[in-house]
């Protein structure tokens, strides 16, 4: 993780939510008027982002303790205390709904890539990540998809080469592509190139990739296809859910990538409660 990146995220995130100041907050205490309140998980999953409550503290003017009561990336059940805080009220209540913010979505992406984990039941295959992140926030949805037990594919378009089906057509076919991109790259960055048929998959081994990915084939597909490997590191994706996960168990492959652990996440439910109780 990237502290100064995820700071810099932090005070953007910040400016944007509190704009000219926080009204609510401001008009009714008094900056030195200070007490506590709990974080309090609602339903069950693995806790993800709890380093952000500090730092956007700090970012507000700092002057409050954060107590985790947990271990980050844990999985918890609903009725758990993740922490607790006390200091200014002003800044617990300003700080409030970005910090839930980020550890719903990111407890949402962290336990979602645990279900994933779990319903493949197959060491030998990594769950992985794709891109389709919500902008913005890709630096803590690739984290909260670690935090879950899974891998990250590329950060960004700079980590290394994807040749799609796009690629390969405006190239003029599997090999060119993989030759021109090898041409014109150094020997650091690796090549991987996406598959859609036997035919595809025999000429992509022969152009000798870092990895293939085999777009959209079932898990029977992907058997018949491996034996004409040759060592290459292998991936499925595409129309790969919760639903039919479980049947790419033993298929074979290296890697298995999941967009909808980011596209499509179901944040985690989490609240912030004032030490009277108070829904703050």
């Amino acid at each position: 993780m990237n502290q100064m990146q995820a700071k810099a995220d932090l005070q953007r995130f910040l400016n944007e939510d509190i704009g000219r100041g926080d009204a609510s907050s401001d008009s009714i205490f008094d900056a030195t008027v200070c007490s506590g309140g709990t974080f309090l998980l609602k339903a069950d999953g693995v806790v993800c982002g709890l380093w952000i409550a500090p730092l956007v503290y700090q970012l507000l003017g700092g002057e409050v303790t954060f107590t985790p009561l947990v271990t980050e990336g844990s999985y918890q059940v609903a009725g758990t205390h993740l922490a607790k805080v006390t200091g200014p009220i002003r800044t617990l209540l300003t700080g409030e709904r970005l910090i839930l913010n980020l550890w719903q979505r990111m407890g949402g992406i962290a336990t979602a890539t645990y279900q994933a984990v779990q319903t493949l039941a197959d060491p030998t295959i990594r769950i992985c990540d794709t891109r389709k992140t919500a902008p913005g926030l890709r630096l803590f949805d690739k984290y909260a998809v670690t935090q879950g037990g899974g891998f990250n594919h590329r950060m960004g378009l700079d980590d290394g080469i994807m040749l799609k089906d796009n690629h390969i057509a405006f190239a003029g076919g599997i090999t060119a592509a993989i030759k021109t991109a090898r041409q014109h790259n150094g020997h650091m960055i690796k090549i991987e190139v996406e598959i859609e048929s036997l035919a595809q998959f025999k000429e992509a081994v022969a152009a000798q990739p870092d990895v293939i990915m085999l777009d959209n084939l079932a898990p029977d597909q992907i058997q018949t296809y491996l034996p004409y490997n040759q060592g290459i590191l292998t991936e499925a994706s595409g129309g790969i859910s919760p639903a039919n996960l479980a049947t790419f168990k033993g298929c074979g492959v290296d890697y298995i990538s999941l967009g909808y652990l980011t596209h499509s996440v179901q944040a985690l439910d989490i609240s912030f409660n004032s030490i009277k109780g108070d829904k703050a």
